[in-house]
């Protein structure tokens, strides 16, 4: 099934490289310390292979993600996840969800779904019309 042009999914990481977004658009997603890991995270205290992001469709489709512990294989993670403070084995990811990996390990889910998009360049007459009253009188003295 297509993914709908309109959704942006973004996942920002905090970690002990520093701050990165990374904009999710495939189905599937490895997050941890592995440098095989489509995202990799940088500390200690993250698993080789701590979560996996993978992308559920709805009826109308549009998608979302779900995060899962650990890997594919069912393996979990030593630490597990903290999601909006409450320690879960999977989770479907909502606008500003806050997943925390590890001690300063962490990223905020963002959904942004556009209902607007541009096609084109914008209108070169474009024109905002200001009435006399809306200009000071120094301005009007010139």
């Amino acid at each position: 099934m297509p993914a709908n042009p309109h959704q942006n999914h973004l996942l920002i990481l905090e970690d002990d490289k520093g701050r990165k977004e990374v904009p999710l658009d495939s189905d599937v997603y490895s997050l941890g310390r592995d440098p095989k890991c489509d995202i990799r995270l940088f500390s200690q205290f993250v698993s080789r292979h701590h979560a996996t992001l993978v992308r559920q469709y709805r009826e109308n489709g549009n998608y979302f993600y779900r995060i899962v512990d650990g890997d594919l294989k069912g393996k979990p993670s030593a630490n597990g996840l903290l999601i909006n403070g409450r320690k879960l084995q999977s989770h479907d990811l909502q606008d500003e969800d806050e997943i925390v990996f590890g001690p300063q390990v962490r990223a905020i889910y963002y959904f942004l779904n556009r209902d607007f998009v541009p096609t084109g360049p914008p209108d070169e007459f474009d024109i905002t019309l200001i009435s006399p009253g809306m200009m000071d009188e120094d301005e009007m003295d010139d």
